[in-house]
């Protein structure tokens, strides 16, 4: 028989969902304001009206019998079960790498994994990483001691290998905003102090951290003092590079060469690179820049009046009309090199500037990067950049430097998305149109390439410089797809499929709005999708794809919901996909935030390929008012980082919602957490 997994079940409520205070420090209540997209480009519906589905009958009824078989072989597998008195976990069969007993939705106030399985916290905000920094005490923070102690609200992770140092690792970590009212005891929003402005400086950025394996499980602990500890605030020096540098745009009267910029904030997802370098894309910039009053801002959704934080009340460089330019500095994805301490962090312009959840990199054939990467916002983008120059192989400062500059010369394109089928058979339910899938094809729309002897735009009426400035309105100009909330974009591995999570968008179908697509099936739709894409002949630097929504998120019993076909009575509910990884079978692992099923939010994977491709189980949650990120998922360990815990309505220093990690009586505080099976065996084996 069928063993559903269990779900939790709410009254209309969904007290898991994104608190008020998350959206206030995050993004500055980007989804309550004005929808920056205000262009008439089509959406996917638009060129989907009138079509007529190139599927014959005999292919939708293929794609049923295909389902239904997979559906007969999940249900004869027996579910094995080790006594628990072995601590070894739960075997459930299933895809490898999933074989785990799934983790049940629930609101407890820490990190639930699944049974067998042991976990540490492996670094907290403000615990010292660098030589000379004190302990960390919350109630005598100061700039100097922050700067040199681990940020806060830590999003993307990154491991890197260490050669010639025994079970050590390289963990970079975005932080990417600080949450001044969880920070500080007493703090007045109205009145920041500039010692609390200059903390909250030093909390943005970036983490280096060299971390230790512990021989006898998995945990992992912080190496302090180590030489290639590094803090980058927002007071770091960048160096930009690309076909902007230089241009008039970035000049300031701090900087008058357009090509030093100071820090780098909001970092949000990110990437690895093959030559051993660490990518960092800035999202929700806007927020913390005041006073602006341009059309080109306003599509960036910056705001006329005063920030959040007020610092522009304490450096000019955040007062868009005192310096205009500054925030043209920020929007970029960031280029670190972990392996060097001293080195100056890049900005690269030729990846364009919106609001990047992250960046992803996969070779052509002939070693050239392709770099994937999400405009997160409603209605706007997803794109890739496609480099001319090859990566080269080797360790010498001059491969690196080589490396170090593959992505400021190539073509940056973004995608447009047709689907195939009538319009009449998406009717906003999330029902399968007739020939059994939300698919289609796309075309990459190049805007703009940078060579060394200089750019070329493709965008009529715009500069090269201004594509690479103005990147979303270059999209809205060549008639890029709109779509929901484009964030991670990862290609797997193994196969080549790209993976775009579209977190929601409860605007579709509203009034005024864009109502439901192939792409986009459902109205009011608050629990996102997932969508693969196929390059063609699988070249990453193909200008055509196919497409198809792998899953469509929410709870299983509702036919809205899709998993790729699998049965639904067999996977766990999600909401909200976020960030997107691979584990080493090519298993696709999904990190949430903001989850509207009245659970937590947590991590999942699910199978991309095979007789159980979209098997699709939680691996854990994450404490109260957290949202999971920055998940890292290797033979025998996985790692999250526990972003914004607490982080409740009417919560403060004073009045905590969560005591996670170290219990009553101290502060919450965002973390890395380690997660391994305790016999000792590989992930879901």
């Amino acid at each position: 028989m069928r063993i559903p997994l269990p779900l939790i079940r709410t009254n209309g409520s969904h007290p898991g969902g994104r608190s008020a205070m998350t959206c206030r420090f995050r993004c500055g209540d980007a989804c309550f304001h004005e929808v920056p997209n205000t262009t008439a480009n089509p959406y996917v519906g638009d060129v989907i009206a009138g079509a007529l589905s190139r599927r014959s009958v005999m292919r939708a009824a293929a794609v049923v019998t295909a389902a239904a078989a997979a559906g007969t072989a999940a249900a004869a597998a027996p579910v094995a079960a080790a006594p628990a008195t072995t601590g070894r976990p739960t075997t459930n069969q299933g895809a490898r790498g999933l074989r785990f007993t799934a983790v049940a939705p629930n609101t407890a106030d820490a990190v639930t994994v699944p049974e067998g399985y042991g976990q540490n916290v492996v670094i907290r905000w403000g615990e010292p990483i660098l030589r000379g920094a004190p302990a960390f005490d919350p109630e005598k923070q100061t700039a100097k001691a922050q700067a040199q102690q681990f940020g806060y609200n830590c999003d993307f992770l990154a491991l890197l290998p260490l050669p010639g140092e025994y079970n050590r690792q390289i963990l970079v970590a975005n932080h990417e905003y600080t949450d001044e009212i969880l920070m500080f005891r007493g703090y007045d929003a109205a009145n920041p102090t500039r010692e609390q402005v200059e903390i909250a400086w030093a909390a943005h950025g970036l983490s280096a951290v060299v971390v230790e394996g512990n021989k006898k499980n998995g945990q992992l602990k912080p190496v302090p003092r180590h030489p290639l500890n590094r803090r980058i605030t927002a007071t770091t020096e960048f160096r930009i590079t690309g076909p902007a540098a230089g241009s008039d745009l970035l000049k300031t009267s701090a900087d008058p060469t357009g090509t030093k910029a100071l820090g780098t904030l909001n970092n949000c997802a990110g990437g690895t690179t093959p030559w051993g370098t660490t990518l960092h894309g800035e999202e929700n910039f806007n927020q913390y820049f005041a006073n602006s009053s341009r059309a080109t801002d306003k599509r960036y959704g910056i705001g006329t009046g005063a920030t959040e934080r007020k610092w522009e009340l304490f450096d000019k460089r955040f007062d868009v009309a005192q310096e205009p330019n500054e925030v043209h500095r920020f929007g970029y994805v960031v280029e670190l090199d972990p392996y060097d301490p001293h080195s100056t962090p890049r900005k690269h312009t030729a990846l364009g500037r919106f609001k990047h959840e992250g960046a992803t990199v996969r070779l052509t054939d002939d070693g050239r990067p392709v770099v994937y990467t999400g405009d997160d916002e409603r209605f706007d983008y997803f794109y890739k950049f496609v480099g001319s120059k090859r990566m080269k192989k080797g360790s010498s400062r001059a491969v690196r430097e080589h490396n170090l500059s593959l992505l400021d010369e190539g073509t940056l394109y973004v995608a447009k998305l047709t689907g195939d089928s009538p319009a009449i058979e998406i009717d906003g339910t999330g029902k399968l149109p007739s020939d059994g899938e939300f698919d289609g094809s796309g075309e990459w729309i190049p805007l703009a390439t940078a060579t060394a002897d200089g750019a070329v735009s493709h965008v009529d009426g715009m500069t090269a410089e201004e594509v690479f400035v103005f990147t979303r309105l270059a999209g809205d100009k060549v008639g890029a797809t709109k779509m929901d909330r484009p964030e991670d974009v990862q290609p797997n591995p193994h196969t080549g499929k790209v993976y775009v999570a579209l977190t929601n968008n409860t605007n579709r179908g509203k009034t005024g709005f864009a109502p439901a697509d192939e792409a986009n099936p459902r109205n009011s739709n608050k629990h996102g999708q997932i969508l693969e894409l196929t390059e063609r002949w699988n070249r990453a630097e193909s200008t055509k794809f196919a497409w198809s929504l792998f899953l469509v998120a929410g709870d299983p019993n509702d036919p809205a919901t899709y998993f790729a076909g699998f049965p639904k009575d067999q996977v766990s509910q999600i909401s909200c996909p976020d960030n997107v990884a691979f584990d080493p079978h090519g298993n696709l692992w999904i990190s949430t935030d903001g989850a509207q099923l009245g659970s937590h939010d947590g991590l999942f994977g699910v199978a991309t390929r095979g007789d159980r491709r979209g098997e699709l189980k939680q691996f854990l949650t994450v404490p109260k008012g957290a949202e999971t990120c920055g998940p890292i998922i290797q033979d025998r360990r996985v790692l999250v980082a526990v972003q914004h815990p607490g982080e409740l309505d009417g919560a403060t220093v004073e009045n905590p919602l969560s005591t996670w990690p170290d219990g009553p009586g101290s502060y919450v505080r965002p973390a890395v957490v380690a997660v391994w099976r305790k016999d000792g065996c590989d992930i879901g084996v």
